[in-house]
């Protein structure tokens, strides 16, 4: 690769934190502003074409790996991005994906190891990062855009543009401590994705804004890859990790695992996340949300002779086996929603939607879907499982919490993933001592 070429290269970096120690005060934001102006010199480099940072020595922390204090948030992570290119990031929570971006931005330093950026730099790590609570939208995207590196004559230039993308000027003179989340984030990407940056880090923020808007941003930095520029894209949302990266990165525990075309290293990452075909749930935290007196326990696929698997083919019977807890006050809704490697959503099946009724199950009880008509392609899915109430409050809600695959047999059988209309059978049991389901 030409160094012409090159937007970002980075070489074995690593990140070490302390448990229960503040950050060195290189790593805070007030420190940041105090050494911009200690020391103008080292940050005009920062603000050339082209500049440096990293090279810092790990400083006798070499030989303090095992101690339980200690966390890598980063090891020794390398790669190279050409201009144009849009990389996306992904792994679980505390990979060290966010760490990497901060590092990428400046607003921390590398333990050891080095990066070099090429080009203008424009970060988008928090939702309202830089906004003052106090100030109207109309001011915050002046202090934002100077924050960013744009001139008062280039925002007044692109202001309107700004607003319009946004779609808040109904509130643009609104104090910004007003404003919902998503409504700070249309802000933010807005001015941000205005700084015609050569280079554009985004970390998840989109996840707060409506899926309309969405896609507009998508949109946006799909513009902003075409005119040649970079970006690096941190997402949990593999649809859209999908469709706008053209290639991908996986970490985990602070090193990268994977890395590659997107739609091979999103595939592996998505089968990768229950390979036997169960998982507990008990205590399961990850992308979970509610909190009413039933809990889903657990989540099985199995095959039509009740052997638990993961790998299926196509048209084969799959039975997915729902562990469930406590009672509800009025009827039982129970949901199951599979995606496709992209985020896609593909099949989505509740017990009102099949006419079959769960008032008062036992305390523990077993719920098996079984899916007949398996007309699914050949890939990997994920599924989504929920538990609700007759008046629609969510008990509990586990997203994406076991994978499994669907191998096609038979070539010229392949149906398409757009639109399936499946019914599903559905059946109820009480759990035994040893954990087999009495129908």
């Amino acid at each position: 690769m030409s160094s012409n070429d090159i937007a970002i290269k980075v070489e074995n970096i690593s990140k070490l934190y302390r448990i229960g120690l503040k950050e060195d005060m290189h790593d805070s934001f007030a420190s940041a502003i105090f050494n911009f102006i200690k020391k103008p010199l080292k940050n005009f480099r920062k603000y050339r074409s082209l500049y440096r940072f990293g090279d810092i020595e790990p400083d006798k922390f070499s030989n303090e790996n095992n101690n339980s204090d200690i966390i890598w948030a980063l090891k020794n992570v390398s790669f190279e991005l050409k201009k144009g290119e849009v990389l996306g990031i992904i792994g679980r929570n505390g990979a060290g994906k966010s760490t990497l971006l901060k590092i990428l931005s400046r607003v921390a330093d590398p333990t050891s190891g080095y990066a070099e950026i090429h080009g203008r730099v424009s970060s988008l790590l928090e939702v309202g990062t830089g906004f003052h609570p106090e100030l109207t939208g109309r001011e915050n995207v002046y202090l934002n855009g100077t924050i960013l590196g744009m001139k008062k004559k280039e925002i007044d230039q692109k202001f309107d543009d700004i607003v319009a993308f946004s779609e808040v000027e109904k509130f643009l003179d609104t104090p910004v401590k007003r404003y919902s989340s998503g409504m700070r984030v249309r802000l933010a990407f807005s001015v941000a994705a205005h700084l015609e940056p050569e280079i554009l880090i985004i970390d998840e923020v989109l996840a707060v804004g409506d899926s309309a808007f969405q896609k507009k941003c998508l949109n946006k930095m799909e513009g902003v890859a075409r005119e040649g520029r970079t970006v690096l894209f941190v997402s949990h949302n593999m649809g859209m990790v999908s469709e706008l990266c053209s290639k991908c990165m996986r970490l985990s525990n602070g090193e990268m695992v994977d890395s590659g075309k997107t739609k091979e290293v999103v595939s592996e990452y998505v089968s990768g996340n229950s390979v036997s075909g169960h998982i507990d749930l008990r205590n399961w935290s990850k992308d979970r949300t509610g909190n009413g007196p039933m809990r889903i326990l657990y989540l099985s696929t199995k095959d039509k002779n009740g052997q638990v698997k993961s790998q299926f083919s196509f048209g084969e019977p799959i039975t997915f086996n729902i562990g469930i807890s406590g009672s509800p006050d009025s009827e039982c809704i129970i949901g199951l929603s599979i995606r496709d490697s992209f985020g896609h959503l593909i099949l989505h099946f509740s017990n009102l939607d099949d006419k079959f009724v769960l008032n008062q199950p036992s305390v523990e009880s077993e719920i098996q879907m079984c899916l007949e008509d398996n007309f699914l392609n050949e890939g990997a899915y994920y599924v989504t499982i929920f538990l609700a109430d007759g008046f629609n409050i969510m008990n509990d809600r586990v997203q994406n919490s076991l994978s499994f695959t669907v191998e096609t047999a038979t070539k010229g059988r392949i149906i398409s993933n757009s639109s399936i209309c499946l019914s599903a059978k559905w059946g109820i049991g009480a759990m035994s001592e040893n954990g087999s389901v009495n129908n």
